[in-house]
C-alpha cells in the first residue's frame, strides 16, 4: 500500500514539472517558416520573396523608398526623436519590429508600436482614419419639437 502512494506521488510530481516546462516555453514566433532574427538579417528585396504577391509588388517597386525609411528611423533613434511619417502605404518589414512609428491619420499622429505580427501589413492598417461615431441627443434645428428655436 505504501509503495503505491510512493509511486503516485512520484508520478503526480513528474506530471507537475513536465506541465510547469510546457507552461514556461513560449512559442516562437514564424513568419512562413522562417524566425524574425532569420528575418531581419534579409534585406528588403531578399525578404519581399516571402511575402504576398500584392505586398510583395509594393515592396519591389518601392524598396528604394523604404530602406531609406529604414534608415532614417536608425537615425532618429540614435537621436531619441520620435519617428513620423505620412506614407500609411509602407509594407512593414522585420527590420521595423521594436520600434514606435507615428502614423498620419489625416488628422494627427498616431503611435502604432510595431510587433512581429504586424510584418507584412501595411502603416495605414494601424493607425485609423475614422473616428468611432458617438450618437447622443439631436442637436437644435433636427427635430419638429426644436423647429422654432434659434440656431445661434
Amino acid at each position: 500500500m505504501l509503495l503505491q502512494e510512493e509511486k503516485s506521488d512520484y508520478s503526480n510530481q513528474e506530471e507537475l514539472e513536465r506541465r510547469n516546462k510546457m507552461e514556461l516555453k513560449k512559442k516562437e514566433f514564424t513568419y512562413r517558416g522562417r524566425t524574425i532574427e532569420e528575418l531581419k538579417k534579409l534585406e528588403v528585396r531578399e525578404f519581399a520573396k516571402y511575402l504576398k504577391s500584392r505586398q510583395r509588388r509594393s515592396v519591389l517597386r518601392n524598396f528604394q523608398e523604404l530602406e531609406k525609411f529604414l534608415n532614417k528611423c536608425k537615425e532618429k533613434i540614435k537621436k531619441g526623436k520620435p519617428i513620423k511619417t505620412h506614407n500609411r502605404e509602407f509594407v512593414i518589414v522585420p527590420q521595423m519590429v521594436g520600434m514606435q512609428i507615428h502614423v498620419y491619420n489625416g488628422n494627427k499622429f498616431i503611435p502604432v508600436k510595431i510587433s512581429e505580427e504586424m510584418v507584412g501589413h501595411r502603416l495605414g492598417e494601424f493607425a485609423s482614419t475614422r473616428a468611432k461615431v458617438k450618437h447622443s441627443k439631436a442637436g437644435v434645428g433636427a427635430t419638429k419639437g426644436t423647429k422654432h428655436k434659434a440656431k445661434k
